[in-house]
């Protein structure tokens, strides 16, 4: 990820310098880091390590390095990359240079990476658990860090599922109460309009899957079924479309849902509810000190 764009995920928004830029703008203020300016001189050079207080997985060094990007004098040497293990004590990076940019960036660098690697870490226990079955990540993420954060979701081993309301048809019961459609003339249609774009349909019972295979969808969403329901769906479509198992899919629930055969299990907790990975900067030395 370059200042100019989010990755593999780029998309019309905010790139990730126009994100970092607003992240040190919230921090900074109009006066800056006052505290720094006051107590540390303006000679002093200073270094610290980027350490990992509890197990997990990297995510958010693009971002963290567009931060450092800010600070010139900041230089830093990487030991992991996103997508890597961390242990407890790890080092991540260590960074070197003028002790008042050290301590001015250290907040917005620890902001992007604490949620990342939480999200990644969250995904990699989600993708253990539920193996054969892929993980798919959702639409509920934090507004302006969709890529970040499904960037993170692939770092954890993950599946990034849509990325927003234009990459594939995804028909609800709420898109066939509205429109008036039969499930049948929605698919039709949107074949019809949209070639080449993947169509799914959301199911709450096997009965609708059954429906939807037979209409040609490339993938159901099978909807809050429990698992005896979820068995049937999958023995109903007999592998005439690829299965997504969603709805209220905390650990254990996922990894009994994975059991029953589907192809994939989608988890909105990865973006909403992952709790951010302990990350510290803990300063080695400054120069006359």
């Amino acid at each position: 990820m370059g200042q100019g764009s989010l990755g593999s995920h780029a998309r019309p928004g905010l790139s990730l310098g126009e994100l970092v830029s607003a992240a040190l703008a919230e921090d900074l203020g109009a006066l800056g880091d006052v505290t720094s300016a006051v107590i540390v001189p303006a000679e002093r050079r200073g270094q610290a390590e980027l350490v990992a207080r509890d197990a997990g997985v990297l995510a958010g060094r693009p971002a963290a390095e567009e931060v450092l990007r800010r600070f010139p004098g900041l230089e830093a040497d990487w030991s992991a990359s996103d997508g890597d293990a961390l242990a407890p004590g790890g080092s991540i990076a260590t960074i070197a240079g003028p002790a008042r940019e050290l301590l001015t960036a250290e907040r917005t660098v620890l902001n992007f990476l604490t949620r990342l690697s939480g999200i990644a870490s969250l995904t990699a226990r989600y993708v253990v658990a539920c193996a054969p079955a892929a993980v798919l990540d959702t639409r509920k993420t934090t507004p302006g860090w969709r890529a970040l954060e499904k960037s993170a979701v692939a770092a954890g081993g993950g599946t990034n599922h849509r990325m927003g309301l234009d990459d594939r048809v995804l028909i609800k019961d709420n898109h066939l109460a509205l429109a008036g459609d039969h499930l049948a003339e929605a698919v039709a249609r949107s074949r019809r309009d949209l070639p080449g774009v993947v169509v799914e349909v959301e199911a709450d019972d096997p009965a609708v899957a059954v429906a939807a295979a037979e209409a040609g969808v490339d993938w159901i969403l099978l909807d809050n079924m429990d698992d005896q329901h979820l068995r049937e769906a999958v023995e109903a479509v007999g592998g005439r479309a690829r299965l997504e198992a969603s709805g209220g899919m905390n650990l254990e629930r996922a990894t009994s849902a994975a059991q029953t055969g589907v192809d994939a299990i989608s988890v909105g907790a990865l973006t909403h509810s992952a709790p951010a990975l302990d990350i510290g900067l803990d300063i080695r030395g400054a120069d006359g000190v």
